[in-house]
């Protein structure tokens, strides 16, 4: 597949990803400027985590105005896949891309360090060959990652099966002393409707090279070529 990750200013988790797909995964990369309005043909694009544009205003609220961005919303309303991590998760809900919104972590501090999370469905690219069982230890680092949604979104992601991943404990317990910033029934990444755009606060780029002892996340970028890419 060739990927597109795209680097705002600030954009600080850029070239862990473009690492993880190139290096590891032997993919064919290309780097998006936030300036740029030609996706360059890619077949999947990567909002990558930072603070775009200093997180001024809110947490993605600037991004979302980049002239990349404008091709970015086009791609994924034609079906084309996106996944926005952390900083990038922001930026697609503030577009409306994916429903909700990412608030101040609960304890107002920015929390870094490794969190486990479980699949909580199997009907998209990005877990499809999960273990839905299996809690996956996957390194966070935000400020602003609790995430939020009205009742009635809550019910639609539910219905849908549009929940992606739930904070939960190494034994894939979800509980509250599992959830590292008051997210919303320990929701932590979720997609759209027609399941092409992807969202996610964890970082699994983090977490998917021997050497950082951890590739859980490996797993899920190994879940998108094996749904995605023809055999």
């Amino acid at each position: 597949m060739k990927f597109g990750v795209v680097i705002f200013p600030g954009s600080n988790c850029d070239h862990d990803m473009i690492y993880v797909l190139r290096n590891i995964l032997k993919q064919e990369v290309v780097e998006l400027w936030h300036k740029d309005t030609d996706l360059q043909g890619v077949d999947f694009v990567v909002l990558p985590g930072g603070f775009s544009y200093g997180d001024y205003l809110r947490s993605g609220a600037i991004a979302k105005f980049s002239p990349i961005m404008e091709k970015v919303i086009e791609f994924a309303n034609n079906g084309g896949y996106v996944l926005g991590v952390c900083n990038g998760f922001q930026v697609l809900c503030e577009t409306g891309l994916l429903p909700g919104a990412l608030l101040h972590n609960d304890n107002q501090k920015f929390i870094c360090k490794n969190v486990y999370i479980k699949p909580a469905t199997d009907t998209t690219a990005i877990t499809a060959t999960l273990d839905k069982g299996k809690a996956l230890k996957i390194p966070i680092a935000h400020g602003e990652g609790r995430y939020f949604a009205d009742d009635q979104t809550l019910r639609e992601l539910s219905d849908n099966k549009q929940i992606l991943f739930r904070y939960c404990d190494a034994e894939s317990g979800v509980n509250m002393r599992a959830n590292p910033n008051g997210s919303v029934q320990n929701i932590a990444g979720v997609t759209n409707k027609t399941k092409n755009v992807f969202g996610m606060m964890p970082h699994p780029e983090r977490a998917a090279d021997e050497n950082l002892g951890n590739t859980d996340g490996r797993l899920l970028f190994e879940s998108i070529l094996t749904s995605l890419v023809p055999a």
